[in-house]
């Protein structure tokens, strides 16, 4: 069977005539386009049926506006069933943001890269770049750094090319709306999956007027998945360092058993309120609590175990035992967050579409 080129994807919701333009350019390079018709109008009938038959679109629609992250998790499925034989997709756009030649260009990078996310990466030093995008770009950009050690130049970039072997791990992705494509580029990121910057124009009609993005709704959706588990993690962390210096200081002493008997009850209490948070709202995990606790309880006691171990051999150094608990439970908070989202409250079908 003969390798395709990438599938072009376009969710489109109340679409104007950019989008015709677009496609018809796109035909004429010899690139197979699917649209998500993600629940417009009947007004904007016309569009899609004009895409359909003058340029052999592949058309696919919502009965209802589900969000763009529901739109493109529904044409990966689409293009995955219908070419089976393509070697990828590329998402776009259909507000005029990104141009053919740059659609090209992902599509070419992404065949030249195959194991490799592609990002169409702006320029966001030019002039002219709305307020909202250039500091949403930034916030997203730090948090991601955060996130997985990594600097992503431009965060919200819809123009991606998404290699065919990421299909599972695509459509396992939670969100529906603009989340959605966040939460893939921190899964990808989280997983070491490598992604490679492709330059494209910076285009913004109108001050991008034609967006369907709400700045206020949409951001507050789109970082608060990112903050919960840290939030999380943080109000345990706080819970169990100050529990650690009030049994230190007042109740077993500062000698390694005193550290020891200050760790393991310290941890045992912000341990049941972080297992607690974590499942029902972090990571909404439907799983039978014992399987999840079996696992949480090993990885607890494995991670208090190190905490004390090191704390404690490094409690001779000329730094306060309180600042050196911090920066010790700092490194093993990372490890805990992959422990527990990829093993613990990840079911075996969930861990099995990842890795396909």
């Amino acid at each position: 069977m003969d390798i395709m080129k990438p599938i072009v994807i376009i969710p489109a919701y109340n679409p104007d005539d950019k989008l015709i333009g677009l496609v018809e350019n796109l035909y004429k390079m010899g690139l197979r386009v699917v649209v998500v018709n993600d629940g417009s109008g009947q007004e904007y009938s016309n569009v899609f049926k004009s895409l359909k038959s003058r340029y052999i679109c592949e058309i696919y629609s919502h009965v209802k506006n589900k969000g763009k992250g529901a739109a493109l998790k529904t044409g990966i499925q689409y293009a995955a069933a219908n070419y089976p034989e393509c070697s990828g997709f590329v998402t776009a756009d259909a507000d005029g943001q990104h141009t053919p030649e740059d659609i090209l260009k992902v599509v070419n990078a992404l065949e030249g890269n195959p194991d490799s996310l592609v990002l169409g990466t702006r320029n966001f030093r030019e002039r002219g770049i709305p307020y909202k995008s250039l500091y949403g770009n930034r916030i997203t950009s730090f948090i991601y750094l955060l996130s997985t050690g990594k600097h992503c130049a431009d965060t919200q970039t819809g123009l991606r090319g998404i290699p065919k072997k990421y299909k599972a791990l695509s459509l396992s992705v939670p969100g529906e709306k603009y989340e959605y494509e966040m939460n893939l580029l921190l899964e990808m990121g989280r997983k070491g999956i490598p992604f490679v910057s492709v330059s494209i124009k910076t285009i913004y009609l109108e001050n991008n007027a034609s967006s369907h993005f709400n700045p206020v709704k949409d951001s507050a959706i789109i970082y608060f998945n990112i903050l919960k588990y840290s939030l999380s993690s943080l109000l345990s962390a706080m819970a169990d360092l100050s529990l650690f210096t009030v049994f230190v200081n007042l109740l077993f002493g500062s000698g390694s058993s005193g550290i020891f008997a200050s760790t393991v009850i310290a941890r045992v209490i912000s341990g049941c309120f972080n297992f607690t948070i974590n499942k029902l709202w972090v990571f909404e995990s439907r799983k039978r609590s014992v399987c999840e606790g079996l696992g949480y309880l090993m990885l607890f006691c494995f991670q208090m175990m190190t905490s004390w171990f090191l704390v404690s051999s490094l409690s001779g150094l000329p730094f306060n035992l309180t600042l050196i608990k911090i920066l010790v439970d700092t490194g093993l908070f990372l490890i805990s967050y992959e422990i527990q989202k990829n093993f613990i409250f990840t079911d075996k079908e969930e861990r099995k579409a990842i890795s396909e």
